[in-house]
């Protein structure tokens, strides 16, 4: 199976990206599911109703969130009635929506897509990720009933993320990191089968700090006082995520390259 997972969607630039890439990529490299990370789609911050159904009708089979993933407040309810729309499996026990779902894929097959928060750094204490996501693995074996799954650790840890890779090593397909808007240049293959980058990047202006226009937070590092709001930088957005190709019978990856796709970054794929 091919699978596409790009990372956070930042602002209006980001989701124009999406809008005008995703599709074109979709039919160029014949993907048979996509996940994209939407948490940051809607001004920076959250993920609006209306902005969840562009990403989607751009070509994205799920989307996921993190810790912004109800920052807009029409999302508590909205998401009850979107299942192609996944928020962190620890976020909270009495959050509306779901942590984990099986897709249809294409041909038949079946895809699991789980999302969890980490501990280390985050503003709120949120619940274990690791038992978590243990618990949803189980009862979905690799090679099963699903014939890949996948992992959305949101995390600023990178050594966070890194352990969640090697946790999940043999019974994903795929875990990939979000959350920092950085993409790293660790894509591999674990030992056991498991595709890991320690995180996708963004899909926003790069020519910015993390998404955001500079001055403001260029001002709050040098003079430690904020003046005004942080913005989502409007200029061209670069497409950032991971290619992987798994094995359907056992579901374990069998190759991986980094996505980067216009913008301000070195052009990538597969």
């Amino acid at each position: 199976m091919k699978l596409l997972f790009l990372g956070d969607v930042m602002g209006k630039s980001g989701r124009t990206a999406v809008a005008e890439r995703l599709p074109a990529l979709r039919a160029a490299w014949g993907l048979d599911f996509v996940v994209v990370n939407g948490e940051n789609a809607s001004a920076g911050a959250g993920l609006t109703p209306e902005h969840a159904k562009l990403i989607l009708n751009a070509g994205a089979d799920c989307v996921t969130l993190g810790d912004h993933a109800f920052d807009q407040k029409d999302m508590l309810s909205f998401i009850e009635t979107e299942p192609r729309i996944i928020r962190p499996l620890n976020f909270s026990k009495i959050a509306p929506g779901r942590g984990a779902k099986v897709f249809d894929a294409t041909q038949g097959r079946k895809v699991l897509v789980t999302q969890a928060l980490g501990q280390v750094f985050m503003k709120r204490p949120f619940d274990d990720p690791f038992s978590a996501v243990e618990g949803i693995l189980k009862t979905h074996p690799l090679g099963g009933m699903v014939q890949a799954v996948i992992v959305d650790i949101h995390a600023e840890a990178t050594s966070e993320k890194m352990a969640m890779g090697h946790w999940c090593d043999g019974q994903a397909s795929l875990v990939v990191g979000t959350h920092t808007h950085v993409p790293t240049g660790d894509a591999m293959i674990l030992s056991k089968g498991t595709a890991y980058l320690t995180d996708a990047g963004m899909c926003g202006d790069y020519d910015s700090v993390i998404g955001m226009e500079k001055l403001e937070p260029l001002r709050r590092f040098i003079t430690g006082m904020a003046s005004n709001r942080f913005e989502p930088a409007g200029g061209d957005a670069t497409l950032s995520g991971v290619y992987v190709e798994t094995d359907d019978r056992t579901g374990k990856a069998t190759r991986i390259a980094m996505v980067r796709q216009g913008g301000h970054l070195q052009q990538a794929g597969p």
